[in-house]
């Protein structure tokens, strides 16, 4: 099989049509990039090449998490290329039951986060967490968070080929119009730069991580994604449904929904020690 950029970009057009993310996108982009500097401009790819590339990683001392992510699009533009047969297995993994502590935001730390915005006078910043937090949605869809969706109580999202619809909370239906009322805004997003586009995924990553950093909070804790994971936890907690919480989230398995109410193990820990059964 020969392998070149144009193999690349023909698949990584297909994916953008098939209404992948450009997050995605520009991720797989990389991959397969860093994949094509293994090969050492090698433009011929057999199967051994693939196991080769497998094997490197595993040798670099990735978690097997990193690794099927970085397989993925190598066995996707294979399948695209029709050559499936050069597709490699992803690394088997065993699912667990609990989050590494260093890496979940917890309560606090999200409200250390929310007064040091308050405190800072970053009303946009702020928001935005709260928007994400209260809502379960994704950093990508706070693009459907209008002046119209406010006051509506409720956003329609259309993403992937797929639709659901997010309620909003009243406190935070009060929070999005006060806010559009003091920048005067009447219509469309409300999130959004100077020139009119929807804040970016990078802006409030990096936003974030400042955040942070000022209050106190640890970098490894401070992401987008980790406000969904919160949302999650605290409304299983309170519900114990999680047939619907996937439904709110948009996810098409509830074994995806699993790992986001994952907890660090402290509460499995206070259970096992409630038993006494060491004497």
């Amino acid at each position: 099989m020969n392998f070149t950029i144009m193999t690349i970009e023909g698949y990584l057009q297909k994916l953008a049509e098939d209404e992948r993310s450009a997050a995605t996108i520009d991720k797989y982009r990389r991959d397969l990039l860093r994949f094509r500097d293994f090969l050492h401009g090698s433009k011929h790819l057999d199967k051994n090449a693939v196991l080769r590339w497998k094997e490197s990683l595993i040798e670099a001392g990735y978690a097997s998490s990193s690794i099927n992510v970085m397989l993925a699009p190598v066995n996707g533009m294979l399948s695209f290329a029709g050559r499936p047969e050069l597709r490699v297995k992803f690394l088997k993994r065993q699912r667990s039951a609990f989050r590494d502590e260093r890496r979940e935001l917890g309560r606090a730390e999200y409200i250390k986060l929310l007064k040091t915005a308050r405190r800072e006078k970053n009303d946009r910043l702020g928001l935005i967490l709260e928007t994400i937090c209260s809502t379960g949605i994704r950093v990508s869809e706070l693009a459907f968070v209008t002046v119209e969706a406010a006051r509506a109580g409720r956003a329609e999202l259309m993403l992937k080929g797929k639709c659901r619809r997010i309620l909003f909370p009243a406190a935070l239906v009060n929070k999005l119009l006060s806010y559009s009322a003091r920048l005067g805004l009447t219509r469309g997003f409300i999130f959004k730069t100077k020139n009119g586009a929807p804040v970016s995924r990078n802006w409030i990553w990096k936003e974030m991580k400042k955040l942070g950093a000022r209050a106190g909070v640890a970098a490894s804790k401070v992401f987008p994604h980790n406000l969904r994971h919160l949302f999650a936890k605290i409304f299983y907690e309170l519900d114990r449904d999680i047939s619907k919480l996937a439904d709110l989230l948009g996810h098409s398995s509830i074994e995806t929904t699993r790992i986001y109410i994952a907890t660090d193990g402290g509460e499995h820990r206070r259970q096992l020690n409630k038993m006494r059964l060491i004497m």
